[in-house]
């Protein structure tokens, strides 16, 4: 099994800015930086370059699709709840024994 490396923001920051401002294919870059083909790619769907910062922020898309899993599990859990209480109206609307 091959070691995953793991790389700061800095670098990545610096990388896609390369990416941006070479002119360089990415292969290119890819090899001279010594990552494995296709990270810098990944990197640019995943992350967006702060200009104002060093650090590497998630991309819209990223964003949105985490916004998309915490309404899913938002919703499932609001299910399961109406699930209790239609089972509890059923429960205490039985007519009681005296």
């Amino acid at each position: 099994m091959g070691k995953h490396r793991q790389y700061t923001d800095e670098f990545k920051h610096e990388a896609l800015r390369l990416a941006e401002t070479s002119g360089k294919a990415i292969s290119e870059l890819e090899r001279d930086l010594g990552l494995s083909a296709g990270l810098l790619r990944q990197w640019q769907r995943r992350y967006r370059a702060d200009e104002t910062s060093v650090a590497v922020q998630p991309s819209a898309e990223r964003e949105a699709e985490a916004e998309i899993r915490r309404l899913k599990r938002e919703l499932e859990i609001v299910r399961q709840e109406r699930d209790i209480l239609k089972k509890a109206i059923t429960v205490f609307s039985r007519e009681q024994p005296l």
